[in-house]
């Protein structure tokens, strides 16, 4: 229930033109370490011991009548529901899950849905069902789709009616599948029509009685290898972990309006979305664009009371680009940035505009905030800040050894002999890439950077060859894999490259086959483009693409192609910041399998 995640009993006027970095619920960085504790009880649901006990608060007005749940589209729909509602609802949804799809605690459900109402309540239905929630993005593709039911053996699939035809075409090789539920206004032969159904389904359903470390929830994530892993979290591993983001790192009360951009198919939408306010008791706010529109997000925060705000760097680059002065967001308080490291140009941009800070944070889909920019620290451009009171953030050598601050190693969370609460389980069905995440007494974030005398940490890079675009993880493996499959291709290599507005883009790499060489070159790449497009999510098709006489084989070749990433690098970072991405961008080519030819590359 609610006393374990105490709550501030600040008060101020929800549209009061209201400005300060004045923390409401903890007093400074120093109080917020040393007071934060997190009773793990033995069973534990977050719909029932969070969301029903905030139904109930509000029942006897101790909670006031902002919403806990605004949605608006760009057709001048609106959707507000008290938590009084959502419980109702997502109770009858439960019930359509338990009943009409036969579905039982521990059973895996797929939810692809874009940012509209039912997405909630597939979330909070599937908390109060024992169900396992496993979202996904609308820019999967039909081969998407199948990996994700076959690996998971999902048995529900929830979906709209632009991805149903996809799921039908791969249904068949599924074994587990065995129902579907459309959010449509029209009906499909096979699937169950949700909206239908919502109408004539009771709201009478007692929630299940869940154990804290329970699966709640799998999360599929990009790997430098191989197709993407699934990442395993518990009830209370979100349900409880991220109340450290919704009480310290985003500082929410009952009365904010919390409105996060994220796509609904990342663990960001459950840290920000869900988890994080809802703890809190805040109003979760929605937009649902078809796409980023810079004017549309503007305007959305000038019109509507939202007090937090949170969207990836990308967004914050695009936005600093559209004249933000001319526009007056009244009640914005609190911003904040998480997904991809932000440049210290564009927090100044937005600060001089708006007259607020961006507080950056950083953590990862296997866990709650690591390290953040919090509410009455100093802000140092380009930090990412220090480190929440969820762990106990290290940086480590190869051998495990915590280093001095200045000094670059891998970030590190101490792991033993008690493990934290906001980390996950494990990789599913990959038990040597969990064993892989674990150093001595320390769980290996993958992640390089260093600390300085102050205590901040600063990102460095990915030790791996992650690229991180828009706020989108993508797996070199997948795009070359993508690249592979159309003719022209003989080999490829993918890396990232710099980008101005995306932070960083997929280059590819590629080798022709001898009948495509003649070809025109502009229009090949326009067909390799949208062949990969086709292929797997959109998001992960290379905007640049080179074709080369051969990839490296050898230390000299290697050191060619590592030059012309160089160049590369050197115009959109300065030639100072090469050094320290070459190693990265050495990886993505992989092709000096040995340990000592790597040294001998990068010296």
């Amino acid at each position: 229930c609610l006393q374990w995640l105490a709550i501030s009993g600040s008060v101020r006027a929800l549209h009061k033109d209201y400005r300060t970095a004045t923390p409401q619920n903890f007093s400074s960085y120093e109080s917020m370490k040393q007071d934060f504790k997190l009773e793990i009880p033995e069973y534990f649901n977050f719909a029932e011991d969070i969301l029903d006990q905030w139904t109930n608060m509000e029942k006897v007005g101790k909670r006031p009548s902002n919403p806990a749940f605004w949605w608006i589209n760009g057709n001048g729909e609106e959707v507000r529901w008290s938590f009084e509602e959502l419980g109702s609802l997502s109770r009858k949804f439960a019930n359509i899950l338990t009943e009409a799809c036969s579905l039982k605690r521990g059973d895996p459900v797929i939810v692809i849905l874009p940012k509209i109402p039912e997405w909630w309540l597939a979330n909070v239905a599937c908390l109060r069902t024992g169900t396992v929630l496993i979202p996904g993005t609308t820019q999967l593709t039909q081969k998407d789709i199948l990996y994700r039911l076959q690996s998971s053996k999902a048995k529900c699939i929830i979906t709209d009616d632009i991805l149903a035809p996809a799921v039908d075409a791969i249904a068949s090789k599924c074994e587990n599948l065995h129902s579907k539920l459309i959010v449509s206004q029209k009906s499909r032969q096979g699937w169950g029509n949700l909206k239908e159904m919502m109408k004539c389904a009771s709201d009478n359903h007692s929630c299940v009685k869940t154990k804290h470390n329970e699966m709640m929830a799998i999360y599929f994530t990009s790997g430098t290898t191989g197709m993407p892993k699934m990442i395993g979290h518990t009830h209370s591993s979100f349900g409880l972990g991220l109340s450290v983001n919704g009480r310290y790192w985003l500082d929410l009360t009952p009365l904010d309006v919390m409105w996060n951009t994220s796509d609904t198919g990342w663990a960001k939408s459950a840290w920000s979305s869900v988890f994080s306010p809802w703890i809190q008791g805040a109003c979760v706010f929605a937009h649902h664009l078809p796409r980023f529109e810079p004017a549309s997000i503007l305007q959305t925060l000038s019109e509507f009371p939202i007090t937090v705000f949170c969207s990836a760097p990308t967004a914050y680059r695009m936005l600093v680009q559209n004249n933000i002065k001319s526009w007056k967001f009244r009640s914005l308080k609190h911003c904040v940035s998480a997904g991809e490291p932000i440049n210290a140009e564009v927090t100044e941009q937005w600060r001089n505009s708006t007259g607020l800070d961006i507080y950056e944070g950083y953590g990862q889909t296997e866990t709650v905030l690591i390290c953040g920019n919090f509410k009455g620290m100093k802000i140092k451009p380009g930090s990412m800040g220090k480190p929440s009171p969820a762990f106990d953030v290290k940086i480590l050598d190869e051998n495990g050894n915590v280093l001095p601050p200045g000094q670059e190693g891998d970030i590190g969370l101490q792991v033993l002999p008690n493990r934290p609460c906001g980390l996950f389980t494990h990789y599913v069905d990959d038990p040597s890439k969990t064993a892989s995440t674990q150093r001595g007494n320390f769980y290996i974030t993958g992640d390089r950077g260093y600390m300085d005398e102050d205590g901040y940490f600063w990102f460095v890079s990915r030790s791996d060859d992650i690229i991180l675009s828009s706020g989108y993880r993508i797996g070199p493996f997948e795009v070359e894999s993508a690249l592979m499959e159309h003719p022209s291709v003989a080999e490829s290599a993918v890396v990232s490259s710099p980008d101005p507005i995306r932070g960083e883009v997929v280059k590819a790499f590629i080798v022709l086959n001898a009948d495509y060489k003649s070809h025109d070159q502009e229009q090949l790449i326009k067909e390799i483009q949208e062949h990969v497009k086709k292929t797997t999510a959109p998001y992960k098709y290379p905007r640049k693409v080179e074709f080369i006489e051969e990839l490296p084989k050898t230390i000299i070749q290697y050191q060619n192609i590592l030059f012309m990433i160089s160049q590369e690098y050197m115009i959109g970072w300065g030639c100072s910041s090469v050094v320290e991405h070459l190693p990265s961008m050495c990886e993505a080519l992989g092709s000096i399998p040995s340990t000592e030819n790597r040294k001998q590359v990068r010296i």
